[in-house]
């Protein structure tokens, strides 16, 4: 049991981590967006690849943060009948969840994803738009990243569920624990 609680500690750091450094693309999508806007409206210009790179980093941003989404409990769910719920149910509902639903779609996403991105890889694609960015590859790897990381967060979610139902959740800590969750609505 302490090695499934290490390995829902690891996965749940990668995506702590991975989710925290993305996260800062937020300012960078900020700043280049301000950019467009000002050369557009105070200079009457515009660089067409910059227009670009806000949408690309908002693609990489939000795909790459959603297994740290998923840690913190931000997706949406609904929670008419799990809020609610006792602490063993809640574990319950998250397994069953995970198997039937999280990884099924994770791997349907990552399969269906893989020749799309390889496609993009072999033929180095770029921007379809004429002076936009090039390497339009690296921003559609972040599909296999996105299938990655809910799928790695979704096994830690498993792993914690059958600590709970095992009476063994006292082995996480007490952020990842269902009681200390951070509840949204």
């Amino acid at each position: 049991m302490r090695v499934i609680a290490g390995i829902v500690r690891a996965i749940s750091g990668f995506n702590w981590l991975v989710g925290n450094v993305f996260s800062w693309l937020a300012l960078a999508i900020v700043v280049v967006c301000f950019s467009v806007v000002v050369q557009r409206y105070v200079f009457s210009t515009t660089q067409l690849w910059m227009q670009d790179l806000y949408v690309w980093l908002n693609g990489a941003m939000f795909t790459a943060v959603a297994g740290f989404a998923l840690l913190r409990n931000d997706h949406v769910r609904v929670d008419i009948f799990y809020r609610p719920a006792s602490v063993p149910r809640k574990a319950l509902v998250d397994l069953i969840g995970v198997l039937l639903f999280l990884l099924p779609f994770a791997w349907i996403v990552y399969t269906y994803g893989w020749n799309f991105v390889a496609r993009s890889w072999r033929i180095h694609e770029a921007s379809p738009n004429p002076g936009g960015m090039p390497g339009y590859f690296v921003l559609k790897s972040f599909i296999l990243v996105f299938a990655a990381v809910i799928a790695l967060q979704g096994i830690a979610m498993l792993l914690r569920s059958v600590l709970v139902l095992a009476g063994r959740e006292e082995l996480l800590p007490s952020q990842l624990r269902y009681e200390n969750q951070q509840e949204t609505h």
